[in-house]
């Protein structure tokens, strides 16, 4: 273990004594055991000072001196009202865009280096004062030396070594819990934390960055949903980013949206299916849709236009993990529950061997409280919590490449609860998943997966051919094979026919019945006309 981190150890816990986190902590309904852990604490038998901060502040505070990481993690806090007293929510509102700067002479100095020039040969006017901090960066506004309004947006120097040694004792706190506790395997803290530490390395990489908001801009170009602003690329480097400045009023201002007569209902319910065309239709979601980084154009309150900013961090889902999803989703809703046991067992995140009726049984225990209530008051959030608390019995694993997909829900869910407190997040989702299943099984998309899968036939009917002639190869001592006469081999022609034929009929009926066309199941249909194929070329 380096120094470094040792010496973070200790620099996290005088920021726990100096805002005395302890007490918030055992303010919570703990077990007997854990709450008789705070006599043995030394700090806690020594004078006090009269702290005068609310907790709300205390928190944000302590958040805030202990860097990016735990920053983001109040940041996500902030958005589940539902889930926080209000002033605690309140004070951690203030870690999205109000982090306190670094100082602007730094800013200008590293901006000039990566630029290779200096501020006044690239920019006509420059704001030393920055126009927004963040955990990771802060932005400066300018102005092109050709007339373009745009931020100028510089990661925070010194970052790097302070992220390490928080990764440290995660991953360092994650093996103790695999090793220690059955449960915590189940949840995969190792590959969380491994997931997460390429997460925050790659958001300091702003071309990474500035490539994700290019990308997402061409997905909804002439939208009259999002926008997202151009990119300079001339001038951006691994530590600048250049992009058009945009002008809305920030998510969370209510007052202003109310004064400016926006469609608070239709705003809500753009963000679910906003969430939903960026999972669904694109495979490629903005996975940090906090609310410092999301505005409201104020162009057309009547038909408002979200703007989103900060692209460092995006996800993505696999064909398989998307149907898994929708599916997952639609048997939930319906309260098919052996549909959605089944659907675990198949993916893989129960094992194979579990007895599908007490999954099935385990699963109506937790959700049919919460369809007691009407669905504009089910939490998503609590639907999670109680699923996981099943995980104990089922080994129930939870999947890594899910969990920006999960924070990314949490996040929308407490945005749009927000601005529209009636929000029904099924009513406003269902009409779009319906949708996106029926153009699964439209014509033109099974001619799109039928026609992907031609396209490897080449490459199949050569390894089968190769695969057929070294079986059919003669031993040095076996005699040489007779002469094929023309019968058989217009009847292996016909074979051939018949496996082509075979092969099409089989991944058409495999795509209509709804199931996703991936690789593993497409195999038969492949091999079926591959070796269809060269029974009928070969000579």
């Amino acid at each position: 273990m380096s120094l470094l981190a040792v010496r973070r150890l200790f620099r996290i816990q005088r920021v726990v004594i100096r805002y005395r986190l302890d007490d918030l902590l055992f303010a919570l309904p703990l077990p007997w055991w854990l709450l008789a852990v705070r006599f043995v604490l030394p700090w806690r038998w020594l004078p006090r000072r009269k702290n005068e901060l609310s907790r709300g502040a205390r928190l944000r505070l302590a958040l805030q001196d202990l860097g990016p990481i735990f920053i983001k993690f109040g940041q996500l806090l902030s958005t589940r009202r539902d889930l926080l007293p209000e002033d605690v929510a309140d004070e951690l509102m203030m870690l999205q865009d109000r982090v306190p700067p670094f100082d602007s002479a730094k800013a200008v100095a590293l901006i000039e280096s990566q630029l290779g020039a200096t501020i006044s040969e690239v920019f006509s006017r420059f704001d030393v004062a920055p126009l927004a901090s963040a955990s990771v960066a802060q932005v400066h506004a300018a102005r092109l030396k050709t007339g373009e309004e745009v931020v100028v947006k510089v990661v925070r120097p010194g970052l790097k070594p302070i992220i390490g040694s928080d990764l440290a004792w995660l991953f360092i706190l994650a093996k103790i819990a695999e090793r220690v506790s059955a449960d915590a395997r189940l949840l995969h803290p190792v590959d969380v934390v491994a997931d997460y530490e390429k997460t925050i390395y790659d958001e300091l990489d702003l071309l990474r960055e500035a490539a994700n908001s290019s990308q997402l801009r061409r997905n909804f170009e002439g939208s009259t949903m999002l926008y997202v602003p151009q990119v300079y690329w001339d001038w951006c480097r691994p530590k600048v980013l250049v992009m058009e400045r945009i002008y809305g009023v920030q998510v969370t201002d209510l007052a202003t949206l109310a004064d400016q007569r926006t469609d608070m209902k239709k705003l809500a319910e753009r963000g679910v299916e906003l969430f939903f065309t960026q999972v669904f239709r694109d495979s490629f979601f903005h996975a940090d849709m906090h609310p410092g980084n999301i505005f409201v154009s104020t162009v057309t309150p009547w038909d408002p236009q979200y703007i989103a900013i900060d692209c460092g961090i995006v996800g993505s889902l696999t064909p398989e993990d998307q149907d898994y999803l929708a599916r997952n989703l639609f048997a939930f809703f319906k309260r098919d529950y052996r549909r959605v046991a089944q659907l675990h067992i198949d993916s893989g995140w129960v094992p194979a061997e579990t007895k599908l009726n007490e999954f099935e049984a385990a699963i109506r225990t937790v959700c049919e409280p919460i369809f007691e209530k009407p669905l504009k008051d089910i939490s998503f959030g609590q639907v999670l919590m109680r699923l996981f608390q099943t995980a104990r019995r089922f080994n129930m694993e939870v999947q890594p490449q899910l969990v920006l997909l999960q924070k990314t829900l949490l996040n929308i869910e407490g945005l749009g609860r927000q601005l529209y407190p009636e929000l029904d997040l099924w009513a406003t989702a269902q009409p779009f998943l319906e949708r996106w299943m029926r153009e699964r099984v439209s014509p033109k998309t099974l001619l799109g997966n039928l026609q992907s899968q031609v396209e490897q036939i080449p490459h199949l009917a050569n390894m089968t051919r190769d695969l057929l002639e070294r079986l059919s190869q003669p031993h040095r001592h076996d005699p040489p094979p007779p002469y094929r006469r023309d019968g058989d081999h217009w009847a292996l022609r016909l074979l051939g026919a018949g496996l082509l034929a075979g092969g099409v009929l089989l991944a058409i009926t495999h795509t209509q019945t709804g199931e996703a066309l991936n690789t593993l199941s497409a195999w038969p249909a492949l091999l079926m006309l591959a070796a269809g194929v060269y029974l009928v070329v070969r000579r």
